[in-house]
């Protein structure tokens, strides 16, 4: 296919949304549109390559896949080498481990299916996973793998003409599927390829149906097209279902430019697009190692725009002495394919991958670490994770016999049991509310006999302000569970993570990230409270509140103490707050208490003043650590923050 410069200053554009959204998402709050736009690039060039084969009666499905190969895996591989030697010189094992695996799945281009199963792309925990940014080359790859024995199978039956429509069709079907399933399966719409296909199918129809405009109409077209695109960087945010129909904005946006062919265009046109354009690929790929190296070492704002430069540089560098090797794409032969060296590449790396997840991440650092930092290290990522929490969800063995345990959900056998448990003990206690609550239920079943205690604590991010259709489902079937059968409890406890109550200092929505990103010396400050969502916990407190008695236990001062950030100081050390920390929790409390105070039968509990965290003895020893993550309290954390509850914590 002829190389059009349009396209290639099109990539610049995407690569340029990408990269600058995920370095700081204020900047471009829908710069991750740009990989949509890529999307219909792909769409467009691979629908041209299968078209002219079998057109003029020489496509090789072979010969397709060879050269995909030999376009993709080099310098991916290439990353993924380099990324496995930085692991196994300064990664923890269990952050090797995982980066072995995410290694062997963006190797073998499954990538996109382990982070679906393993976190959201927009959460904090994604964060710290090297290699994420590979899932949409997987979802490439594979359409590039059914894509073209679609076509040729169906060639076989029918015209190219009536191929041409089916496209179209199948391209329409794909986007009203993807709008269904980004509302109700909003990671897999995400991340997998059924929900992403419509995008590329679209590039497609942009081959398949050119329109020739007159130069005045290619501008206007163009210029939508732009509008578009770069629009949705500035409209769209990851608080949007995505891809869904929002997702037309970048789309359209790129089949408009793709449309109007304007090689002569300066936007796409002027040479530092061109030049950005053709390494956008290598800048893809070495961008995001970079953003988790900032995130992971809470290094300040100076990196960025050092990691910014870095990302152009060694994209460059990988374009020009990787990408440019020139592999064969024809063989004669079946047996002569065995002689694709980018497919020996990627068994390479995967051996390599697979080695550290059979070690177990052992490597350099863990083996030259000095005593203090060995036991550090050992209670940060050798401990028994399974006894994390005394507060232990419904999967973890729990015996039901006894009316003290924790569940996620209140399902219709829940109800049941819960009715059987007010029927042979005094009213009970339950305790509500996310992880946190879990937490709770913990420290209060160690510091507490009492027969009739259960937790309904939601571990999958929900909370009453959540806008998640299963989350407020089952923040309603639980009020609704209450009100209707009041006897059952005597006294509701809440409680909820406080990050998720404030706003950042540029108004987004709490975070982890907001005090994960700042050094230990860093001041925290310019955080506000969501008074919307502290409101719309308190109206639906207030509603259960009207049938039984509700304390609402505050937000503990959540640390937010990063891995790396206690392995540079060691057990021994004394971690006090970051300065300004403080102030925010104590002004959360007072807020939440304002509003509380408004109303009947709802009371609340300052858990900061009843526990009196004191952050020097009350994160780690170098025995014992209190915390299994920033805000996160372990089984020993529970025990001993339990015994600090007052004897009546239990009574309205």
């Amino acid at each position: 296919m002829q190389f059009r410069k349009d396209i290639n200053g099109l990539r610049a554009l995407a690569v340029i949304g990408v990269v600058l959204f995920h370095f700081n998402a204020t900047w471009l709050p829908g710069g991750f549109a740009g990989v949509d736009v890529f999307f219909v690039i792909s769409g467009f060039l691979m629908t041209g390559i299968i078209f002219k084969g079998i057109e003029q009666k020489n496509f090789s499905i072979m010969r397709f896949y060879i050269a995909r190969a030999n376009r993709i895996i080099p310098a991916l591989a290439v990353l993924c080498f380099v990324m496995l030697l930085f692991g196994w010189l300064y990664l923890p094992p269990l952050d090797y481990e995982l980066l072995g695996k995410h290694a062997l799945s963006s190797i073998s281009f499954l990538s996109n299916i382990t982070y679906w199963t393993e976190a959201g792309y927009f959460d904090a925990a994604s964060h710290e996973k090297w290699l994420l940014h590979t899932w949409s080359l997987s979802v490439e790859w594979q359409f590039y793998i059914i894509y073209p024995l679609v076509l040729v199978f169906i060639h076989k039956f029918t015209t190219i003409k009536l191929m041409n429509y089916l496209i179209v069709a199948a391209t329409f079907l794909g986007f009203v599927f993807c709008v269904f399933a980004s509302f109700n399966w909003p990671n897999a719409a995400y991340y997998l390829l059924p929900t992403r296909a419509w995008e590329m199918m679209i590039g497609g129809v942009a081959y398949l149906f050119p329109i020739v405009f007159s130069n005045k109409k290619k501008i206007i077209l163009e210029r939508l097209g732009l509008m578009l695109i770069i629009g949705s960087y500035f409209i769209v945010t990851k608080e949007d279902a995505w891809p869904g129909y929002a997702a037309l904005l970048p789309v359209l946006g790129a089949f408009f430019v793709i449309l109007a062919a304007r090689d002569e265009s300066f936007v796409t046109g002027n040479v530092v697009f061109q030049k950005i354009g053709a390494w956008s690929y290598s800048i893809y790929l070495w961008h995001w190692p970079l953003v988790v190296g900032i995130y992971y070492y809470t290094l300040n704002d100076i990196y960025i725009f050092l990691g910014i430069a870095l990302s152009i540089l060694l994209g460059f560098i990988s374009n020009r002495y990787i990408e440019k090797i020139r592999f064969k794409n024809g063989f004669h032969s079946a047996r002569a394919y065995l002689k694709c060296k980018p497919l020996y590449i990627m068994l390479f790396i995967s051996i390599l991958s697979l080695s550290v997840i059979a070690n177990k991440g052992d490597n350099y650092w863990v083996n030259n670490l000095d005593s203090t930092g060995y036991k550090t290290y050992s209670l940060l990522f050798n401990r028994d994770k399974e006894n994390d929490d005394l507060g232990v969800d419904s999967e973890g063995g729990q015996n039901f016999s006894k009316c003290n345990f924790n569940i996620t959900s209140l399902t219709d056998a829940m109800k049941v049991k819960l009715k059987q448990c007010e029927s042979t003990n005094n009213p009970g206690v339950l305790i509500l509310g996310d992880s946190h609550s879990k937490d709770l239920f913990g420290m209060v079943s160690s510091a507490f006999e009492n027969d009739f205690i259960v937790g309904i604590t939601n571990t999958q991010g929900c909370r009453p302000h959540t806008q998640k259709k299963d989350c407020q489902e089952h923040y309603l079937k639980i009020k609704h569970f209450l009100i209707n059968n009041s006897h059952i409890f005597e006294h509701v406890i809440y409680e909820q993570a406080g990050f998720y109550l404030l706003l950042d200092e540029n108004k987004n929505k709490g975070t982890r990230e907001m005090f994960n990103k700042l050094a230990l010396t860093d001041k925290v400050e310019n955080i506000k409270i969501n008074e919307a969502y502290v409101n719309q916990v308190t109206s639906y407190l207030a509603e259960i509140s009207e049938a039984i008695p509700v304390t609402w236990f505050g937000p503990r001062i959540e640390p937010h103490f990063s891995p790396q950030q206690v392995l540079s100081r060691g057990c021994d050390s004394k971690f006090s707050l970051r300065d300004g920390h403080k102030i925010v929790f104590n002004n959360l409390d007072k807020y939440i208490l304002a509003e509380v105070s408004k109303r009947k039968n709802l009371k609340f509990s300052s858990q900061n003043k009843l526990i009196d965290y004191n952050f020097q003895e009350d994160f780690m020893t170098c025995e014992s650590l209190f915390w299994t993550d920033g805000d996160h309290l372990s089984s020993i954390g529970e025990e001993v923050f339990g015994e600090r509850l007052p004897d009546d914590f239990l009574v309205f």
